[in-house]
């Protein structure tokens, strides 16, 4: 699995070498997100970063699509299992995608799915947050899909933690998202 360094100090693992070439996918450890404006979640309400944030911080999940991307369902759907523990933990848990609300909500309801997924149809979070994949050319279906990446933010919305696999295919399990928070939790 691969982590970046960063993380893996957090969380006082040993392999720092063993971390992603591409940890400097999405904002930096240590540094403040970008505003996100007002997107619409899967419920047609206007979000903010501070709507999103619960006592102690947020999981950011970017996902590609909950129509089309399998491994983006079971993701969303083992995060939707894991939730009552993250929420535990005082953190609250939000899912951004090109997604439009609609389908958003269709996916939340036909799941029973319990955080907001945020729709950002332009691809404007996305690009701001730096993890737009860029293999995916103008006219493809999957132009402006995220690389799937979990961002841990504190409530002022700062980076604490990054968990992410080089793999579409593969993603950081509900049961390291807890980890990570307790690791924090013990800094």
């Amino acid at each position: 699995m691969r982590l970046i360094a960063a993380l893996m100090l957090v969380l006082g693992m040993a392999g720092a070498a063993a971390a992603s070439a591409n940890a400097d996918l999405g904002p930096a450890l240590g540094s403040p997100v970008p505003a996100i404006g007002t997107p619409l979640d899967s419920a047609g309400t206007p979000r903010t970063m501070a709507s999103l944030t619960g006592e102690k911080g947020v999981v950011l999940v970017f996902y590609r699509s909950a129509a089309w991307c399998p491994y983006c369902q079971a993701q969303l759907i083992e995060i939707n299992d894991g939730l009552g523990e993250i929420e535990k933990r005082g953190y609250t848990v939000a899912g951004i995608s090109y997604d439009d609300p609609a389908t958003g909500a269709a996916f939340s309801r036909k799941r029973g799915i319990g955080y907001p997924l945020v729709s950002d149809p332009k691809s404007e979070i996305i690009d701001r947050f730096g993890v737009r994949d860029p293999q995916y050319p103008p006219g493809s279906m999957a132009h402006g899909v995220p690389r799937p990446i979990i961002l841990v933010l504190d409530p002022q919305g700062v980076v604490l933690a990054k968990l992410y696999e080089e793999s579409v295919a593969k993603r950081p399990p509900v049961g390291l998202i807890v980890e990570t928070l307790d690791g924090l939790a013990a800094r």
